[in-house]
């Protein structure tokens, strides 16, 4: 009977422990190093220094609790409801065009505001597509060379959601959901030629949306040369690169950086990582971009290792998402891409991005548990 129950007990599967620690490690890390970055602006503009990290870490809460929701969804369910989270992501982003429920911000309509607080739902935009192309590619796998069944209808919803993106006046999260989206039709297996199609189709249509929009230009001239305008739109890229530069090897210890008492805008968010630079320098920067990768490594092995196509995709999808996010975050801040808007996963402060990513992982441990099982 002890012998029944123990087999039983194992083939309920667990999680990834290493996994789970190194998700618990970089929202730890993330959690300090907003702390640290904002407590002076909080205290200075709003007379709170808690402020930022306490709304970080209610949302932190909060998207724990979805996180886990996802984690126990089971696979079938999580697959029915898929199409119908695409349609609800869809509504809410067509929600940031009303007048009232949402309101122009630096030139986009990004958000949505409700009972006071605002949600984002691009970031929701992109773990609806990946789920969605997971999906219909686990179910259309013996049929990868029909261009007209099996790759156009994806790429049509892909297509939407770009669009809609767009006409918010949001490039960079266009572009990003772009990247991810065709990382995951090539991994499902789309022929190399049609990949070379999208891009002669692509190209040109990206440099066209980004000379439409004098920002976007100047953004660019901006990433070229930043002394060009050193006190305007170049500012916040020399800022950063300063703020790197003082980190040295060792950095200045935790809450002892001097660029985040004013001399870097968007400090507590979009260009978190050049305050934590300054602070835990270019070992600590080292050990924070092996945490991410670290954290996609593992995800895909335990990945590749499954016996099912649909959480194979996903765990692909998820995983380069949040590393995707991570790198481009932080090449933004190094000055090796132009600015954008694109938040650092786990330390940016942000409510959107944190239950977003939070869902993430509990649905990745979710896969980790499942191929556990399928091995008994």
């Amino acid at each position: 009977m002890k012998g029944r129950f123990e087999l039983e007990r194992v083939r309920d599967g667990q999680s990834d422990f290493i996994l789970m620690m190194i998700i618990v490690l970089l929202a730890g890390c993330g959690f300090a190093a907003l702390f640290s970055a904002s407590y002076h602006y909080a205290n200075k503009y709003f007379n709170d220094s808690f402020l930022f990290i306490r709304k970080q870490l209610l949302l932190g809460a909060a998207g724990a609790a979805l996180g886990f929701a996802a984690y126990k969804t089971p696979v079938d369910v999580l697959r029915k409801y898929t199409p119908l989270m695409l349609m609800g992501t869809f509504v809410l982003i067509l929600l940031t065009f009303i007048p009232g429920i949402s309101e122009e911000i630096l030139g986009a309509r990004r958000w949505i505001f409700i009972f006071g607080y605002s949600f984002q739902p691009s970031e929701l935009g992109k773990l609806a597509i990946i789920l969605y192309l997971a999906n219909i590619f686990d179910k259309k796998q013996d049929r990868m060379h029909d261009l007209g069944n099996t790759v156009i209808p994806p790429l049509i919803i892909l297509a939407i959601m770009l669009g809609l993106v767009l006409l918010q006046n949001d490039f960079s999260s266009a572009v990003f959901i772009l990247v991810i989206g065709l990382s995951v039709f090539f991994m499902a297996g789309v022929p190399l030629l049609y990949f070379i199609y999208l891009i002669v189709a692509i190209v040109p249509i990206s440099v066209i949306f980004l000379f439409t929009k004098p920002h976007r230009v100047e953004r660019l001239i901006t990433f070229i040369n930043p002394e060009t305008d050193p006190v305007g739109s170049g500012y916040q890229v020399i800022a950063a690169q300063s703020a790197l530069k003082n980190g040295g090897l060792f950095g200045q210890g935790l809450g002892n950086g001097i660029k985040k008492l004013g001399g870097l805008p968007e400090v507590h968010s979009d260009f978190i990582f050049a305050s934590t630079a300054e602070e835990v320098g270019f070992i600590g920067v080292l050990c924070i971009i092996a945490l991410f990768i670290g954290f996609a490594v593992r995800v895909m092995q335990k990945g590749c290792r499954s016996q099912s196509r649909f959480d194979f995709l996903l765990s692909f999808g998820l995983s380069i998402s949040i590393l995707y996010q991570a790198l481009f975050n932080m090449a933004v801040v190094s000055g090796l891409v132009p600015a954008t808007g694109i938040p650092l996963p786990f330390f940016s402060s942000g409510g959107s991005s944190l239950l977003v990513t939070f869902i993430m992982c509990g649905l990745l441990l979710g896969i980790t548990k499942r191929q556990s099982e399928e091995k008994y």
